[in-house]
């Protein structure tokens, strides 16, 4: 019964970061295109840029070589001829316990990412989906490397990082080592806070949007900590470009 609650929580959660990005993606762009303030001072009549081409959806599945090999969902925004679109921006998903990449390829995420021009990617974690166990991520710094591994081998450059629940045992160590890899970055609910001081969070400088459920833990414990606590009162609350 606890498993299953706890399993719908991070499910919500994730139903959640999908819905903001929903909301706040258009936002963005809508907020680009508006005529400047010295423009309509002026007098001048600002001219609308042109209507973006139409985007559809491309979406691929792979398996990178290496102890061990990382199985992956990639969703591109490609044009009506089905040549790639440059994407905006790049956008890597990691998942929960009870979940894999496929999870955010069934939620619509994947297709609403790549839809308004983002690459997405999302990676079965080792021993979840298709990517098999191994002792080779056993602690922090060999999960950071294999975070690293995955984004240098998919070409990936300063992306948004989304991680719910137990991926925070990857994100966290990885967002500590090599933050200025991150355009953004959004946990919902991580595990492994309580691994930092709050000094070491506090020196972090990355955009985020941070979703947490306080009653939600793996280990039957509050996931709420001070660390993470002095953490969310130094954060940025927002997801843009």
């Amino acid at each position: 019964m606890n498993f299953l609650r706890n399993r719908l929580v991070v499910l919500g959660l994730v139903l959640l970061a999908t819905v903001l990005l929903y909301l706040l993606l258009p936002s963005i762009r809508q907020g680009s295109m508006e005529p400047s303030l010295d423009v309509q001072r002026m007098g001048l009549v600002a001219v609308s840029p042109p209507p973006p081409p139409a985007i559809n959806v491309s979406v691929r599945t792979g398996q990178l070589p290496g102890d061990p090999p990382l199985f992956f969902r990639e969703a591109l925004p490609v044009d009506g001829s089905g040549r790639q679109i440059l994407p905006r921006l790049q956008v890597v998903l990691l998942h929960g316990q009870a979940f894999s990449s496929k999870t955010w390829e069934e939620l619509g995420t994947l297709a609403l990412l790549a839809t308004n021009g983002y690459q997405a990617l999302a990676v079965d974690l080792p021993g979840f989906g298709n990517s098999p166990d191994s002792d080779a991520v056993k602690t922090d710094q060999h999960r950071v490397d294999l975070l690293g591994r995955f984004m240098e081998a998919l070409g990936v450059r300063t992306a948004v990082l989304l991680s719910p629940s137990m991926s925070g045992h990857y994100s966290i160590p990885f967002l500590m080592k090599h933050s200025a890899q991150l355009h953004g970055f959004i946990p919902i609910a991580p595990v492994g806070t309580r691994s930092y001081t709050p000094q070491q969070y506090q020196s972090i400088q990355v955009r985020a949007v941070i979703l947490g459920g306080w009653e939600f833990s793996l280990i039957h414990k509050p996931n709420k900590s001070k660390e993470l606590d002095e953490f969310l009162r130094g954060t940025r609350y927002f997801f843009g470009v």
